[in-house]
């Protein structure tokens, strides 16, 4: 994965996905004592950053592999982001969901025209279904997050924070299965060499702190970030994030509640907990984010944390921010 992949994504998808809007948010600021931004990529008509990944993706294949038609898994965003962009570009879609999903999410995918198949309580049950699926129907398989293109596209949201905000020292972005971290960490680590990348993960599903530092924490638990509950990360995102990733910080639940309530209350904002992450890791304490200033990244908005004289980002359910030090 390099920058040039990611700036060519840029161009594949430009005039089909939004070129969000990055502002600064004040109470936020004053809540972490950062200058804060939040980039708002659930104005995404999908409302979420996954629109990027799958856009990128269905633009490469190739016309045989566009009549075959296409197959993923996912329990929200990147389902729905998929159905969307097959539809736009006239690609057969299958989603297969796990049994839990929530109504209006199976709805939602649906309506953009997919067929939706719904098997396993688990993400990782629909993925044998989906694989399934995709062997014996002959259909091409969009990963969530372990795929180049997913990667590049999600990283064209890192190309757009740095322009907007060129003072950034820190991004703080939640993790899932790696695919938005890896994205922007690549390209955020060749245009400004100097800035920190710090990941955050759910303390319920700690899938990449566990691989990066060899261990073996339980994964798996009822946690608001449903969206980051990912319990096997990708072969290709672990390398990059091994690579570039200064820290992983895991937070509790009543730091995500906390970071979702102040993105209602103090943006009017409502973000879902996955998003929320990046300014719940800086509620949860900044002795623990690397100094500088920092921005972040998420499925609707981020946000940062700072301990003067440090300045942090966080990231929320738009899923991109970013901040400054004042």
């Amino acid at each position: 994965m390099t920058l040039a992949d990611i700036e060519a994504a840029r161009r594949v998808i430009a005039g089909h996905v939004l070129r969000t809007p990055m502002l600064p948010a004040p109470r936020l600021s004053a809540l972490t004592g950062a200058e804060v931004y939040v980039k708002y990529e659930n104005l995404q008509v999908t409302n979420s950053f996954k629109e990027r990944g799958a856009r990128a993706k269905l633009a490469s294949l190739t016309a045989d592999e566009r009549e075959r038609g296409v197959i993923a898994m996912s329990a929200g965003n990147h389902a729905q982001a998929v159905a969307y962009h097959a539809a736009s570009l006239g690609i057969a879609a299958t989603i297969v969901m796990p049994v839990t999903t929530p109504f209006v999410k199976v709805a939602a995918t649906r309506a953009h025209g997919a067929q939706v198949l719904l098997d396993g309580e688990t993400i990782s049950e629909a993925q044998a279904r989906a694989e399934t699926e995709a062997r014996e129907r002959g259909l091409i398989w969009v990963h969530p997050y372990d795929d180049p293109h997913v990667i590049a596209g999600q990283g064209t949201v890192a190309l757009e924070m740095l322009e907007e905000a060129p003072g950034l020292d820190v991004l703080v972005i939640p993790i899932g299965g790696g695919g938005l971290i890896s994205g922007i960490a690549t390209a955020a680590k060749v245009l400004k060499p100097g800035i920190e990348i710090v990941g955050v993960e759910s303390a319920l599903y700690p899938s990449m702190w566990n691989a990066i530092h060899g261990e073996q924490r339980p994964l798996g638990g009822a946690t608001l970030a449903e969206g980051i509950a990912v319990k096997n990360v990708g072969a290709l995102t672990l390398p990059i994030v091994r690579a570039l990733v200064s820290d992983i910080i895991l937070v509790d639940e009543e730091h995500i509640e906390r970071a979702v309530n102040a993105y209602l209350t103090l943006q009017k904002a409502m973000a879902e907990g996955a998003g929320a992450a990046g300014l719940a890791a800086m509620l949860a304490g900044p002795a623990a984010l690397p100094a500088g200033r920092p921005g972040s990244s998420s499925a609707a908005a981020t946000s940062t944390r700072a301990s003067s004289p440090r300045s942090w980002c966080a990231n929320w359910s738009a899923r991109t921010g970013s901040c400054r030090s004042g």
